[in-house]
């Protein structure tokens, strides 16, 4: 009987093996938006490492938001907006990080050092930034796209994407008439929803990561995209052009984060350092177009990248954006008005 539990304890030991795992290994559990990663980013970390990931993925901030907030997971690592890092920080729900830990934090250009949403850079290591505006059809579209007006023209009913996302697309709005996309006043935020409304018989859908492929595939005039997906979809479809509309938008930054309770504090900022190396950054700078925040990695671009301004953009496009900022309890004024919005008739 000892020889055979024996002999069914090592074939349990060369099964783990052959699927690469052992006794000692570790696993930290990873969150981020969806295609927002190179391809083997991940798989290089573990075998450089040893350290598994669990990888899994959401839609947007306030969807990863209400999952680590209800408890019920246990995640080393996610990837906020800079509205949503604030809030969280607010909230007592991110871990302090040791910096000595994340020795390529270095490489972080200076500029996106202590942002607003995280002052004191205690809590979060900025991953990739860029801008919202449109994306358009050159042989759909004759008319100049540098408002945001033109996604509420009636001639081009049922050619418009708009992001199933609150604080996104609610800035557009906001941003048209002129508001801050930040506003606690009740009276320009229920205008906002009504603007959207109004919009709403126009608009074909509202959208998420499909709306790269919808545009390569020439199913709408226009989109409302950010700028990493406006550089995809023009790479892999000529006729495509982006805009950042003359009102202003959003400039946004993700960074990561290890929300408070991981258990592998220690491996999840050797992942972090992992993917602030110069190298990895380009890795996901070049399969996912977003615009990098690690000086060593933009002089690797090529030229034509750097001067791109959806890549890039130039100072007149910087100055007139604003970044997201946590809303407080105004938030749920915000949630109210964008489900009326999306309860409403299309028309």
């Amino acid at each position: 009987m000892k020889k055979i539990l024996l002999a069914l304890v090592c074939a349990v030991c060369l099964c783990s093996c052959a699927a690469g795992g052992n006794a000692d290994s570790v696993t930290i559990n990873v969150y981020n938006w969806g295609e927002y990663i190179g391809e083997g980013v991940v798989e290089g970390f573990t075998e450089e490492t040893g350290i598994n990931v669990n990888y899994d993925t959401y839609p947007t901030n306030e969807d990863m938001y209400a999952k680590l907030k209800s408890g019920g997971v246990n995640y080393d690592i996610a990837i906020p907006s800079d509205y949503m890092i604030e809030r969280m920080i607010n909230e007592d729900m991110l871990e302090k990080l040791d910096l000595n830990n994340i020795p390529n934090y270095a490489k972080i250009d200076k500029r996106f050092n202590n942002l607003t949403y995280d002052p004191g850079g205690e809590y979060s290591v900025p991953y990739m930034w860029g801008t919202v505006g449109i994306l358009y059809n050159t042989e759909m579209v004759s008319d100049p796209v540098d408002s945001w007006n033109i996604l509420w023209d009636g001639k081009y009913a049922g050619q418009i994407f708009m992001y199933d996302s609150m604080r996104d697309t609610l800035a557009v709005s906001l941003k048209r008439q002129g508001f801050s996309l930040n506003t606690k006043d009740l009276t320009q935020l229920e205008a906002a929803g009504v603007d959207l409304i109004a919009q709403k018989p126009l608009v074909q859908a509202y959208v998420g990561d499909t709306v790269r492929d919808s545009m390569i595939g020439n199913e709408a005039a226009f989109a409302v995209v950010y700028s990493g997906d406006a550089i995809y979809c023009m790479d892999n479809n000529e006729v495509l052009s982006y805009a950042v509309p003359k009102e202003g938008s959003n400039m946004w930054f993700d960074a990561i984060v290890i929300p408070k309770g991981s258990t592998r504090k220690a491996e999840a900022e050797k992942f972090i350092d992992y993917l602030c190396r110069p190298d990895v950054c380009l890795k996901n700078v070049e399969e996912i177009g977003y615009s990098t925040v690690n000086s060593e990695t933009f002089e690797m671009l090529p030229e034509e990248m750097k001067t791109n301004p959806a890549y890039w953009p130039p100072d007149e496009i910087y100055d007139r954006c604003e970044v997201f900022s946590d809303l407080g309890d105004f938030t749920d004024e915000y949630d109210r008005v964008w489900t009326e919005v999306l309860a409403a008739s299309g028309g």
